[in-house]
């Protein structure tokens, strides 16, 4: 199990490739509705989620990754499934993901 400090150390790295998926979307300016509004959802949520990841309550922030890795999933699908996505923004979202599955394996 990883220690507080890690879990937050590792949240801080995941909101900032999260930041960054965003600034891909703005940088395509042709960037697919649906990838922007699931990419703007994850953030909204891991903002809301910085309290739980503060806190020492196991259960919560297993929940809170969970959700978050489950978004990271529909943004990578949804990034999959467009012919118009641009490949730069590909790569941040499959970067999302992957920092989310991570956390969430290895907080199981």
């Amino acid at each position: 199990m990883l220690q507080a400090n890690e879990i937050q150390q590792r949240f801080t790295h995941i909101q900032q490739t999260i930041q960054e998926a965003e600034q891909a979307c703005k940088q395509a300016g042709d960037a697919p509705d649906e990838i922007r509004n699931v990419i703007d959802k994850l953030s909204r949520e891991a903002k809301q989620a910085q309290s739980v990841m503060q806190s020492n309550d196991q259960r919560r922030i297993q929940q809170c990754v969970d959700n978050l890795e489950d978004m990271g999933d529909e943004a990578k699908r949804i990034s999959r499934s467009l012919p118009t996505m641009p490949a730069h923004l590909e790569a941040a979202v499959t970067r999302v993901h992957a920092e989310l599955s991570d956390l969430k394996h290895k907080l199981h």
